[in-house]
Order: structure tokens, then sequence, then C-alpha cells
């Protein structure tokens, strides 16, 4: 078992897990999470991607540590602590990704639907397939979920427990991009670093304006956005960019992400 980071040029991090054979959820998985997260704030990335290595991304969970808890309470613990790590990496301040190259069930879909981006390759398939044993997802995938396909799509993806494929859920709008299966790394990495070598602070300014649409609807979202902007009032990259616009015109500033 393994969750490594991988710095690359451009201020891009990479997170890859793996817990062969197929990558199933445990508390000692989360625990090796925890620590790369660690890793990963104490030196700000431009960009977080995270990804699985294997032939699938992720078989699910180990139910049997969800049966060895033997009272409710103990149940609840275990529930409050797996939702901690996509509440982690929602609350990101920097663009994150999630790279699924195949099959993507259960809490590997919902780390997956806390990133702000989805890359999906043409193989992909991705499912929330608790009903198996008589259980509803526990890791915010339902609510995330419907916060980007609706509540109706939310509820068949529940309710079924089908898989569904990468075109499927880029129609739904929850996946941003399918890609082919060859070169499926490469072409990844080349959208995360278009994204990266953007205004970081800027964006993670748009990620808190739309924390209060999800919470408020439009009018909060109204109420923070001035605030929330005029914060990057003091970032390099904006006093940067606006010089450059004025001096060479639109597109020919180079950001720093500070």
């Amino acid at each position: 078992m393994s969750v490594t980071v991988e710095r690359l040029d451009g201020g891009i991090a990479v997170l890859t897990f793996s817990e062969p054979p197929v990558n199933l959820y445990s508390l000692e998985l989360h625990d090796a999470f925890d620590v790369a997260l660690d890793e990963v704030e104490a030196d700000p990335p431009r960009a977080l991607l995270i990804r699985a290595e294997g032939k699938i991304v992720s078989g699910g969970v180990d139910v049997a540590q969800f049966h060895a808890r033997k009272t409710k309470a103990d149940t609840l613990a275990l529930y409050d602590r797996m939702l901690e790590l996509p509440t982690r990496i929602d609350a990101m301040p920097f663009p994150t990704f999630f790279a699924a190259h195949g099959l993507t069930l259960t809490w590997a879909f919902e780390v997956a639907v806390a990133c702000d981006l989805i890359v999906a390759s043409e193989k992909a398939r991705f499912g929330l397939v608790e009903r198996v044993i008589g259980l509803t997802p526990t890791m915010g995938g339902t609510q995330r979920l419907a916060a980007r396909a609706g509540v109706g799509r939310a509820k068949e993806f529940v309710f079924t427990g089908d898989l569904y494929d990468a075109a499927t859920l880029e129609r739904w709008n929850v996946v941003n991009r399918v890609l082919p299966v060859e070169g499926f790394d490469d072409a990844v990495l080349s959208f995360v670093r278009s994204i990266a070598s953007g205004p970081t602070k800027a964006f993670g300014a748009a990620k808190d304006i739309l924390r209060h649409f999800e919470a408020g609807g439009v009018p909060q979202a109204i109420e923070h956005t001035t605030a929330i902007a005029s914060e990057l009032f003091d970032t390099r990259d904006l006093q940067h960019g606006m010089e450059s616009f004025l001096a060479d015109g639109p597109g020919k500033a180079t950001f720093e992400g500070r």
C-alpha cells in the first residue's frame, strides 16, 4: 500500500494511490492519504492531480471494516472518519483534478467529485454501488453528484447501483473531459499544466465564491463576491496581469501563482 506525492515542474503535485490488487478503501489507506495531503499542504502546489495505480481506479471499500463495527456509535465514528477525506480535498485553495483511467467505484468516485475537475479515459466506468450491501454512500458522493448532475440523476445513480461510462457522465456534467485511452496520462498532464500555469490565487477565489453559491445560491455568492475578489489586489499575478494587459494586450501575461 502506498500514497505518494511527486512534484513536477510548473508547480504541479501528483498524488498517486496504490493498494493492490483493486485499491479498496481502508482506514490504513486513509491514514496514508492524510500523510500525503499533509505534504501537499505544507508546500501548496499550483494544481493537484489525484490518480491511481493499477488496472482499475478502485473496486470499492473493504466491507470487512464496516462489518467489524458492532454498534451504531462505532459505525457513525467510521463514517465520520471516511467523510474527512473528500471534505479535506474539497477545501483545498488551488485547482484539484482527478484522473479516472478505469473502473471507479464508491469511495474513489466520492473523492473524484470532491475534486474541481474530473478527467476520464474512454474506458472509465463509475458507480456508487453501496446498495449491494444495503448502505447509502457515506463520503459525500450523493450530494456532490447532485450538485453537478441534479438531484434526479443522483437518485438514479444511487438507487440503481449501475455502472455509467465516461461519455454518459460527461453528458451529465459530472466528468469534465473524456480522453482517449492511448496517451491518457500525458493528455491529463497537459490539461493540468494548462490550468496550473494560470493565476492560482484567482482560481482559489473562484472556488470560494462557488462554495457560497453551493451553500446559499446566487444571493449568498453575490454577497461575498466583491470581498473575495478585492483580496486579490495584493497578489503579484493580478498586478502583473493588469500591467501586461495594458502594455502588451490580452493573453501575454505569465503567472507565478502568487
